[in-house]
């Protein structure tokens, strides 16, 4: 049986590639910029796949500009790193999201990892009513999982909480920082859930979003 975790045969494997979306802000530079990389690294070790990491922190010192920028590394199944970049307007104040109809297989070990295999976080967000933002994906049992482009929060008191990994789901960057400074606790969550507590999208390049459903 093929391992799963290696680069699909040709011709997919020619368009695959590991990706990490950062945040460029002028005089800051990239926040979370060595947890991306090392998640970089950690998914390229997975896949057996080749990694520079003094190239690809080079390819980001290269990046600078008088505005925010949003930035795509790719590392490709040939171990080449490029990035990509594009203006990084400011988001709404809130997120309007729905459930969508797509669900994840919560044992499937791809959703571990960022890649350019994302089919199912396409067709969920391109079927979105027009005016919503965000579609929030569930697994097979139905317990929710994450955005399409985000990590799901539910603010409880002064915690937040966030689906396990197990549920199937990537390790979103915002979502490491947010669990190791204790600021956010993993729990399986339901869509009634959402009606507990307070609802927000994050990732690493934008940080916390409120959303409501609708």
């Amino acid at each position: 049986m093929e391992d799963p975790l290696r680069p699909p045969a040709e011709p997919e494997r020619a368009a695959f590639a590991l990706i990490e979306t950062l945040g460029f802000r002028p005089g800051i530079g990239f926040p979370r910029r060595a947890r991306h990389l090392a998640r970089m690294a950690r998914s390229a070790a997975a896949f057996g796949l080749p990694f520079d990491a003094a190239a690809a922190a080079a390819c980001l010192d290269a990046i600078a500009g008088p505005t925010a920028l949003r930035v795509r590394l790719t590392l490709d199944a040939a171990g080449r790193i490029a990035a990509t970049t594009a203006p990084l307007p400011p988001a709404p104040p809130v997120w309007r999201v729905a459930i969508a109809q797509e669900r994840l297989c919560s044992t499937d070990p791809w959703l571990g990892h960022k890649t350019t295999r994302r089919g199912v976080y396409d067709r969920a967000r391109a079927a979105l009513p027009p005016g919503l933002d965000e579609a929030i994906l569930c697994n097979e049992a139905g317990a929710l999982c994450e955005g399409g482009i985000t990590t799901l929060f539910l603010r409880r008191g002064g915690l937040f909480v966030t689906p396990p990994l197990s549920a199937g789901l990537l390790p979103g960057i915002l979502r490491e920082e947010l669990l190791e400074a204790g600021a956010a606790v993993e729990a399986p969550l339901t869509p009634a859930d959402l009606a507990r507590g307070d609802l927000f999208m994050g990732n690493s390049l934008r940080g916390l979003i409120p959303a409501r459903l609708g």
